[in-house]
């Protein structure tokens, strides 16, 4: 067997097989021997079957498997033997597959495509500058919040005419169609100039919408009409809106049933002590938000400042065959650019844990495992049920054949690497408002 590389550039490159017979026939000769004492074929006892009978009927599949196995498993050893970094899997060259002649050929010669990443260095010093931002809990935003959470536990009313703030349930109709469908508007997730529309309308009455105009996203205007965004491009987005009914939630009264339900029996005994709690369970909220949003922010310098050239004409390829016909080129030509950052991303965050040694331990696993089935249990209200806890993060962590496992590992190791990063890089603080904050992500 010969195996050679043959780089076409710095990131793309072949490796050719060649088998003469003398490579692969004593173990082709031997699976038909094994074949012979297993087959079950009438007018043989079993193990009886001539060989030369098993080679006629199975042969040539025989071989085909033989060469496959041994040519794969020689790609795989070449790789790893010569330290080779390949992005994806190796892409076989097909049109040189579908001319080989299985009943006639002795030798062969296969080729795969692999795509390489050069070598790269990673900055990790004082010049890497990003900021942190903490939000200010201020008045407003705790006023705003308590609000929210009276709103939440309030009473549901319906009153004749519609007010700003209340909710619209209603069908959507279009002239000339025979489509009806029902959905419910809130007013507080549009502009102020579209809200109005919703204001002063009664049972009965019909508004006429441009979903373009009141939605920017293909998600939220197909949600109101009850298709996925797929299936509404191209689609007019006017319709006409038949209010059917006008729904308000009265504020709860702050007291003590509102503390109860916000944070548990007994947690909270005063209004003074309620506003404490909000505001610091914001703070909590918040400096995850902000957290995500610094990590985000590391990410993006580093891959700004990491110079990783991709073989994007190979991954493009190896994307759509992988995916089985589910990637196309409108897909590529819509995403790529962000596959090929979070690629990068793993590429630099994958070499920063090897060179300083970063890995994710079995004991730091399960505390990650168990603080996300924690906040989920909170989230739900089912308390923490720490009695339990023990059996619940051990069921998780070996589910699904051990990839739960494998994907805390992975959360993990990013989570250390990330704060090993921080330590080196330059960190601004800064303090904002809330709504400063929703500025600058939504930029």
């Amino acid at each position: 067997m010969d195996i050679t590389l043959d780089k076409k550039d710095s990131n793309v490159a072949s490796i050719k097989v060649k088998l003469n017979e003398a490579d692969y026939q004593s173990k082709v000769n031997e699976k038909i021997k094994d074949y012979s004492k297993k087959a079950q074929i009438k007018g043989f006892r079993q193990g009886k079957v001539p060989q030369g009978l098993i080679k006629k009927m199975y042969g040539k599949s025989i071989l085909v498997d033989e060469i496959n196995h041994m040519v794969g498993h020689a790609i795989q050893d070449y790789i790893r033997d010569n330290e080779l970094k390949i992005l994806g899997e190796p892409i076989p060259n097909q049109q040189q597959i579908e001319s080989v002649d299985w009943d006639n050929q002795v030798d062969f010669e296969f080729e795969y495509n692999i795509g390489l990443v050069d070598d790269f260095k990673v900055d990790l010093t004082k010049k890497v500058k990003v900021t942190e931002y903490e939000i200010d809990v201020n008045d407003k935003v705790i006023d705003q919040t308590i609000d929210d959470v009276r709103s939440q536990f309030g009473k549901m009313t319906n009153p004749e005419v519609s007010e700003e703030g209340d909710l619209l349930y209603g069908t959507l109709t279009q002239e000339g169609t025979d489509f009806s469908h029902d959905t419910t508007f809130d007013p507080s997730v549009l502009t102020k100039t579209n809200a109005k529309k919703f204001v002063g309308k009664k049972k009965g009455d019909v508004i006429a919408l441009d979903l373009g105009k009141l939605f920017k996203e293909k998600s939220q205007q197909a949600a109101h009409l009850g298709k996925t965004p797929d299936e509404i491009e191209g689609m007019d987005l006017n319709f006409s809106f038949e209010v059917k009914n006008v729904n308000r939630r009265e504020l709860a009264e702050v007291n003590q049933e509102l503390f109860d339900k916000t944070f548990g029996p007994d947690t909270v005994s005063n209004e003074e002590e309620f506003r404490a709690k909000v505001a610091d369970t914001i703070s909590e909220n918040y400096s995850r938000e902000t957290t995500a949003w610094l990590n985000k922010t590391i990410q993006d310098e580093l891959i700004k400042n990491t110079k990783i050239a991709l073989p994007d004409g190979f991954l493009k390829d190896w994307l759509k065959l992988s995916s089985e016909g589910k990637v196309t080129d409108a897909d590529l030509e819509k995403e790529y650019d962000i596959y090929a950052d979070q690629l990068r991303w793993n590429l630099i965050s994958g070499q920063v844990a090897k060179e300083n040694e970063i890995k994710p331990e079995h004991e730091d696993i399960k505390a990650a495992t168990q603080k996300m089935i924690e906040a989920q249990f909170r989230g739900s209200g089912l308390g923490q049920l720490a009695d339990q806890m023990d059996s619940f993060v051990e069921h998780y962590l070996q589910g699904e054949n051990g990839q739960n496992y494998m994907k805390m590992a992975e959360q993990v190791q990013e989570e250390k690497v990330l704060e090993f990063i921080k330590e080196k890089i330059e960190i601004k603080s800064k303090k904002v408002s809330l709504d400063e904050f929703k500025e600058i992500v939504n930029k």
